[in-house]
């Protein structure tokens, strides 16, 4: 065996030459994989006693992508383009050896290759779209001849990978098999060799040419996009990238897929969406919290409400294979709540998702009680009832007495004192928050609280729980509405202020909209509820426009009618009689309208919300920037691709936030727009959110 370079050896097998990978944890195609790769094959050229070459990879995968670490600096000679002319011009056949995932440029560089095999089980896949990118290294242009353009598209729009069954079927993986993948991959080789030229796929275009009488192709997945990835640039570049791939010679196909790569690489969609692929990685590692504090099995959990939010949460543990015992005050209410979810296993049953037995399995591992004492066994108790701090206080109190001594206790509570809800209990240390977004079966997010008391061990638990439960987790102190709400409170406030002062309220939406939210401030209290924060004996209906809202029965989209008004498919239409309330409520308060510009209606809606955070960060609530970008992605629909409001921050500028916030202090006179003194510290410096 000879050592290429740290990460890359070279051995020769049964007169077949391997370069054995090994860079962990997933092999990434960095300097030292690349440069190995290079000489590996030089090397082979050379060498009478190798008629093959084989790459194969130690570990648990085959190349998983770039080192996307390289993107910030620029990756150094050799670029990967070289390495995969190298091995599509061997004079001997190459094979990619397959298992675990080839993704990115890991499948780029087997498709470079004469040939691919691989295990069941490989995935291969081109994920960049989920960065702001399309694949730089040909991928473009090698797969639609692999696998035809339709495939082509869906694969480099979605970012999804596919089965080593599925791509063997296509033509992008030529055998597939069982058993020690080295030794078959030396056998292909081997076989390979004895014949005449070797295919490189850049030669073959016949799977192009049915896209060629057929451009409509490109129509179809521009309209399959349109909703699905609205705002982002990255899915159409990838789908001129395979027009290119039909329409042009492969060099040039080449060149104008490198053009559009380098376009994206430079932008402001990608840099925001790499700066989130290591944000979200971040949010779960806890300073202070080291790795010789043990996590709590939890083995069984409880949760007490068979609601929206209970029956939510009880099938995030279904899902993955823990057993639930739900409570509930009341037969009907309990009954209410199990049929809601196994409605919801069998809706998804029908649109392919699972299978009827693995709806009984998971409807199996929930089981209903009216009495609380059933959940002495349990290791993680999860209370997920109204709002309310004193009903709060009360089943805390119940759980402490009913537990067994280490059992985690939960509140789901979106915005209520977790330290006032632990101080119910003999053991507040066990007490944290675990805040989770409605749908709750379906929201990414879990905002995990700590109090003053929480223990160590139960935050280092409940971090490592969000991700079994396929969930991402971000880390907050205690204060009224913790990250995610206390921050909104602030942007909802300024959104009614706005339509006060003269903006249409649907105006105000459609400037969110444009910006990239899945809606704007007034549909999201529409779809809400209206009623949820409304107080009937304390109702205002002259000077509040939700409170008149209510009085009327316009609650929202429960009700047909809210600030918007719905037909039966919930699609909202603006509704003159709103209008006239917001005019109404501004007069009685004394406020004047006039016409606001969209610029002004984003400003006022985004500023509050970065200044907030910095208030946050100043007060030790959140552990880093990046940890509110993920509560602000994940569980409020910021879009991705401009990073969260913290990063944007950075993007427009400290000094030009604090310079607009200044600005609206002045105009206003209100201290609502003062600047977090944390922010002005900040901006003085020079630095940025971190």
């Amino acid at each position: 065996m000879a050592a290429l370079t740290e990460m890359v050896d070279y051995t020769v097998e049964d007169g077949v030459a391997v370069l054995t990978l090994n860079n962990p944890p997933v092999n990434a195609l960095s300097h030292g994989v690349r440069l190995g790769l290079l000489k590996g094959v030089e090397k082979a050229q050379e060498d009478e006693s190798a008629s093959a070459i084989v790459i194969y990879c130690e570990g648990s995968t085959f190349i998983a992508g770039a080192d996307i670490t390289e993107f910030a600096t620029g990756p150094k000679d050799p670029q990967l383009d070289e390495v995969l002319v190298a091995l599509e011009d061997s004079g001997k056949p190459t094979v990619a050896a397959i298992h675990g995932t080839a993704l990115g440029g890991g499948l780029e560089t087997a498709m470079a290759c004469h040939y691919r095999v691989a295990v069941a089980s490989a995935k291969c896949g081109l994920p960049e779209v989920n960065l702001g990118l399309l694949p730089g290294g040909g991928g473009t242009q090698r797969l639609p001849r692999l696998v035809g353009v339709e495939k082509a598209l869906e694969m480099v729009t979605s970012g999804q990978p596919i089965s080593a069954a599925e791509a063997h079927q296509l033509g992008l993986v030529d055998d597939v098999f069982d058993g020690d993948l080295r030794a078959a991959a030396v056998t292909y080789a081997k076989i390979a060799a004895q014949g005449g030229e070797h295919p490189r796929v850049r030669d073959n275009d016949e799977k192009l040419l049915a896209a060629r009488e057929m451009p409509q192709i490109f129509d179809m997945a521009r309209g399959m996009i349109a909703k699905r990835a609205r705002g982002f640039l990255a899915p159409e570049y990838n789908i001129r990238c395979i027009e290119a791939a039909v329409n042009l010679p492969f060099d040039e196909g080449l060149k104008e897929e490198r053009k559009l790569f380098m376009e994206l690489l430079m932008g402001p969609q990608a840099q925001a969406q790499q700066y989130f692929f290591f944000a979200q990685r971040q949010s779960s590692k806890i300073p202070g919290i080291g790795k010789d504090v043990a996590e709590r099995p939890i083995n069984k959990v409880g949760v007490i409400g068979a609601g929206l939010m209970g029956g939510g949460i009880a099938m995030n543990m279904a899902n993955v294979g823990i057993p639930v015992t739900i409570v509930e005050t009341k037969q009907e209410a309990l009954d209410r709540g199990l049929g809601a979810i196994r409605k919801n296993y069998e809706n998804t049953a029908k649109k392919g998702r699972l299978s009827a037995e693995q709806v009984e399995t998971r409807c199996g591992l929930i089981q209903g009680t009216l009495a609380i004492e059933d959940l002495a066994d349990c290791d993680l108790v999860i209370e997920a009832v109204f709002e309310n701090m004193a009903v709060k206080k009360e089943i805390f109190a119940n759980l402490d007495r009913v537990t067994k001594p280490g059992t985690i206790l939960a509140s789901n509570t979106s915005a209520l004192d977790l330290n006032e809800i632990a101080s119910a209990t003999n053991r507040p240390e066990d007490v944290i928050g675990l805040h989770f977004f409605s749908p709750a079966n379906v929201m990414k997010l879990l905002e995990v609280v700590r109090g003053d008391k929480t223990a160590d061990d139960v935050i280092k638990t409940a971090m490592a729980f969000a991700k079994r439960i396929k969930k991402v987790a971000a880390l907050s102190g205690v204060c009224p509405g913790f990250i995610g709400n206390r921050i909104l409170y602030f942007r909802q406030h300024q959104a009614m202020t706005l339509g006060l002062e003269g903006a249409h309220y649907a105006q105000v939406d459609k400037v969110l909209y444009d910006f990239g939210f899945p809606m704007g401030p007034f549909a999201m209290w529409d779809l809400a509820g209206l009623e949820l924060n409304w107080d009937k004996n304390n109702s205002k209906p002259d000077t509040s426009v939700t409170d008149r809202l209510c009085e009327n029965g316009e609650i929202g989209q429960k009700s047909g009618r809210g600030f918007y008004e719905y037909d039966e498919k919930r699609k909202p239409v603006v509704r003159d009689s709103t209008t006239e309330i917001f005019s109404e409520v501004a007069a009685n308060l004394g406020v004047s309208q006039r016409d606001i510009n969209d610029e002004e209606i984003l400003d006022r809606l985004l500023l509050p919300m970065i200044n907030e955070g910095a208030k946050i960060l100043d007060e030790g609530i959140a552990v880093r920037a990046s940890d509110i970008d993920v509560v602000y992605v994940y569980g409020y629909g910021w879009p991705v691709y401009r990073g969260g409001p913290m990063h944007y921050a950075n993007k427009l500028g400290l000094d030009k936030v604090l310079e607009k916030l200044r600005h609206y202090q002045k105009q206003s006179g209100d201290d609502f727009w003062a600047p977090s003194p944390y922010l002005v510290k900040l901006t003085e410096a020079g630095g940025q959110f971190q």
